[in-house]
């Protein structure tokens, strides 16, 4: 059987009048391919517009693979040293950490793997890679790999790699990091209460003024389909980030009906699906949620498990099937979720 994954954050409860003595607004956008939208309170309404338009172009000429130049685009077609300014830095050390941590589920060097099965910037297959196909690709991938060296620049280092021909992608991190520099740009300007989403990850300041409580979003029911849209519950951030990863909105069906997913097992190099079918990380920003999200839905369930406990810094909600093919909530004490009744 073939499950159609919808696996999506709403906002929810919040209404668009504004509280009775801060004005509230509301800025929405399309950026690195796909949408943002941003709530916030304050007393006049900023000029948002041209700063984001800012941070997006350094998003793009720093970690993009779909621009040509880009500094990652640059170590991806092969230069041996490539200079890296603080903004790929930061994200490059946070990404070695969450490698280091999950014992390298999350790895952001399998964008060979990635393109060879059709989901990345220069992605053309359609048909699942051999095993000797994988086994060959399985050498490029370990960000044990790379390391950033000193350089002369100011503010600069330099991507080296151990492994000619590597190909490093942080597209499993990006809409995370994006969310963080759109929060630092708020928190640059005063802002204390907002709510900001960027392709279904989240970041939450203060509270919504209009219901003076909590931000609520709401996580959607990954077993649904299209027509019957329902949660399996709601959660209250508060200072808080939320990411969530899964494999319905990126999969291929070969001609004798296999299906391969865009998560991919850095460790065996395979994209096959498994019975975890959704997560969601709440973290102190989007970037380590984004990451650790990924990574679960890398791992297998009994893994997860395993690694929890030593992760004190984040909370986790796993939704799988069981043997049954039943769809089973399991969470870290801190996640609070509130079931949809």
């Amino acid at each position: 059987m073939r499950y159609l994954i919808i696996f999506s954050l709403l906002f929810v409860g919040c209404d668009q009048l504004g509280s009775d003595t801060v004005p509230e607004y509301v800025v929405a956008g399309n950026a690195i391919g796909t949408t943002y939208a941003i709530k916030y309170y304050n007393d006049t309404e900023l000029e948002l517009e041209q700063p984001i338009d800012s941070i997006v172009k350094m998003f793009n000429e720093s970690m993009s693979t779909w621009v040509a130049d880009s500094q990652i685009n640059k170590f991806n077609n092969g230069q041996d040293s490539v200079m890296v300014g603080k903004a790929f830095q930061t994200v490059f050390k946070t990404a070695q950490d969450i490698y280091r941590k999950t014992d390298g589920y999350f790895d952001p060097t399998v964008g060979n793997l990635v393109n060879a099965y059709g989901f990345g910037a220069n992605g053309e297959q359609t048909k699942i890679p051999t095993q000797e196909q994988v086994d060959s690709l399985k050498q490029f991938v370990g960000f044990h790999k790379l390391d950033l060296v000193a350089s002369a620049a100011q503010d600069s280092m330099n991507l080296i790699s151990s492994q000619p021909g590597m190909y490093l992608e942080f597209n499993a991190i990006g809409k995370g990091t994006l969310v963080d520099y759109l929060a630092q740009l708020l928190e640059d300007r005063g802002v204390d209460n907002y709510l900001i989403e960027v392709g279904g990850e989240v970041t939450a300041k203060g509270k919504s003024l209009n219901r003076d409580d909590a931000w609520v979003v709401g996580i959607d029911d990954p077993t649904q389909n299209l027509q019957n849209r329902r949660l399996v519950g709601t959660v209250s951030l508060e200072n808080k980030a939320m990411a969530g990863s899964g494999n319905y909105r990126k999969y291929r069906i070969t001609e004798d009906g296999e299906q391969f997913v865009h998560t991919i097992n850095p460790l065996t190099g395979l994209a096959r699906p498994s019975k975890v079918v959704g997560v969601n990380v709440i973290a102190e920003n989007c970037t380590i949620a984004d990451g650790y999200a990924t990574a679960f839905m890398a791992m297998p369930l009994e893994k997860s498990r395993e690694l929890l406990p030593n992760l004190p810094e984040i909370d986790v909600l796993i939704m799988y099937l069981d043997e049954n093919d039943e769809l089973q909530l399991e969470s870290t004490p801190g996640f609070n979720l509130k079931p949809q009744l």
